[in-house]
């Protein structure tokens, strides 16, 4: 009996085996179905990033940042970037209001101001903004002439920016800024322009020459004119110095004219007489009017006379 007995007990004994093995194995698959939920639920949302989520084809409000459950097979995960970026449109080839064709390109920058707007209300928004910006661009250079192209760049970045945020905005698109890299006009164009701005610094520079020859010949009459103040300075002092000396110069002779008496006079008399008598001459003409200078010698060859005779009495 023992012997039917193990005959018996060996087959349950595996088919237990294989029971709690498929068991096992069925546990670890529930467990992985259960992570991959739990890994496709679970979305971690950054501080510049937004979730636009669609359950069964359906948009809900926007979700993040942060940690966001979602439920996989039903809801289906939109994400959007906030962040600015900048989109570059290639040369463009336009006609101004002048008729001249000018190559010109440029740069946008947006960011997105409604996560859901820019899901739902447009398909590609970047590819929907550059061709608008190409047809915004063309329509604004065709009611400005060439000249105005060429000088107004800022101008023309404000009328496209507005323009392109009138319709961006709809999309949940914010235009920020718009920048004109670079304009292309005409070569022919190119070569006026090189021409005027040659003749332009050949302009400046005799103009230039000629302020310089002005200043130096304003400064040469200055310097002139300086110089003559001056000297005209010098003789007018000289002058007056001059006539100072005279004028001192005739006060002494006046002074020293009073202090002559008319012995010192008589004796100025004689010794022109001397002089005259050692000269080789044997005549002399004397005016009548000598006569009136010898009588101050009579009177004082008297006075002399009369003080001897008195003497010799005594």
């Amino acid at each position: 009996m023992l012997g039917l007995w193990g005959m018996w007990a060996l087959p349950s004994l595996g088919a237990m085996q294989v029971e709690a093995a498929g068991i096992a194995i069925g546990a670890f698959i529930f467990v992985i179905i259960v992570l991959i939920f739990l890994f496709a639920s679970i979305k971690i949302v950054k501080e510049y990033e937004r979730i636009v989520n669609f359950r069964l084809g359906k948009a809900q409000a926007e979700k993040g940042p942060g940690i966001v459950i979602v439920i996989p097979g039903v809801d289906r995960p939109v994400r959007v970037d906030l962040r600015e970026r900048f989109l570059t449109i290639p040369h463009q080839t336009c006609i101004t209001k002048d008729n001249a064709p000018v190559d010109i390109d440029f740069i946008i920058y947006m960011k997105v101001i409604s996560a859901a707007d820019s899901v739902i209300k447009v398909n590609n928004f970047e590819g929907a903004a550059m061709g608008i910006a190409t047809t915004t661009l063309r329509a604004v250079i065709g009611d400005i002439i060439l000249d105005e192209v060429l000088s107004k760049r800022e101008e023309i970045n404000a009328v496209l920016r507005t323009k392109l945020d009138e319709v961006t905005t709809r999309w949940g698109v914010k235009v920020t800024n718009v920048e004109i890299r670079e304009i292309l006009p005409p070569k022919t164009v190119s070569d006026a322009m090189i021409l005027q701005m040659s003749a332009e610094r050949s302009r400046r520079a005799v103009v230039l020459e000629a302020d310089g020859k002005k200043t130096a010949t304003i400064t040469v009459a200055e310097g002139d004119k300086q110089s003559a103040i001056l000297r005209a300075e010098g003789q007018k002092q000289a002058a007056i110095l001059n006539a100072e000396g005279y004028s001192q110069a005739l006060t002494t002779i006046f002074g020293a004219a009073k202090g002559i008496d008319e012995k010192t006079l008589m004796i100025q008399y004689l010794d022109t007489l001397k002089t005259l008598g050692s000269s080789p001459s044997t005549k002399w003409i004397l005016p009548m009017e000598f006569t009136e200078l010898i009588k101050p010698i009579r009177s004082v060859l008297a006075t002399a006379e009369s003080g001897g005779s008195q003497e010799e009495k005594k």
